[in-house]
């Protein structure tokens, strides 16, 4: 089954430095098959056996242990990516795809949290929420963003790790090949 990992904070200005080529060998080490990087920043496409949360402790832990880095992982199987790209509750409004974020969350937000948000108060940016998923349209650009990407983890307490919209579908081309 094709699985995708999206680490967070990975090779972000001098912090979590780890080359694409050493953590391929690394996540092939730790028994994945097939596996490919996409860009710098820490986006993992590998075949494995395992369920979805088994391989992101395996990873998390991995990681920590060839690394020395404490770093979010969250995993997504390909068909789960699919539905992600599928459901895309701002097509048509988000109309930049390098200002059209998906935070990865790494389990569901608790639904009294969720309804505690009132997503105009983010304006002008959207925000819709999906099943693990938080869509979040910047049109003023993503620094200008109102959304800051640790709130996801500070407010809803999971972890959580944003990919732009141009990431997540070449991810889930590099997860069909």
């Amino acid at each position: 089954m094709r699985q995708i990992a999206l680490l967070r904070g990975i090779n972000l200005g001098r912090h979590n430095r780890i080359p694409m080529a050493t953590l391929r060998e690394a996540v092939d080490r730790l028994g994945f098959d097939a596996v490919v990087t996409h860009l710098q920043s820490g986006n993992v496409v590998f075949s494995a056996d395992a369920p979805a949360a088994e391989s992101e402790r395996v990873i998390s832990a991995g990681i920590a242990e060839e690394f020395g880095l404490d770093v979010p992982v969250v995993v997504r199987t390909r068909d789960e990516l699919a539905a992600v790209v599928a459901a895309d509750p701002l097509a048509g409004i988000a109309t930049v795809p390098a200002q059209y974020l998906v935070t990865f969350l790494s389990a569901r937000p608790d639904p009294a949290v969720l309804a505690e948000l009132d997503p105009a108060a983010f304006a002008p940016d959207e925000v819709r929420f999906g099943e693990r998923e938080v869509y979040v349209w910047c049109p003023e650009g993503v620094r200008n963003s109102r959304v800051p990407q640790s709130w996801w983890e500070r407010r809803l307490g999971l972890r959580a790790t944003s990919r732009n919209w141009t990431t997540v579908t070449r991810l889930l081309e590099l997860a069909d090949s």
